[in-house]
């Protein structure tokens, strides 16, 4: 295989890779905030702040995953 080919199938595979594991944990950190809300109204905003501290830091890893992108992909240019 030709390593510019070889970089850019790395690349496409690296972000769509880096995006399925933060999708799949923010659903999951979204679903168990919704339901821990409804169990307990009256925690509710503590429970919406800390869901937003669990969806930025799984959001960084697909940032991560997109700077390895641009890092491969500037490999194969």
């Amino acid at each position: 295989m030709d390593p510019q080919a070889a970089a850019l199938l790395g690349a496409g595979l690296s972000y769509g890779l880096a995006a399925i594991g933060p999708g799949i944990g923010i659903g999951i950190v979204v679903g168990n905030a919704v339901q821990a809300m409804v169990r307990q109204p009256e925690m509710a905003g503590q429970v919406r702040t800390t869901m937003f501290l669990g969806i930025a830091f799984t959001e960084a890893l697909a940032l991560f995953g997109l700077l390895l992108f641009f890092i491969l992909f500037g490999q194969a240019g």
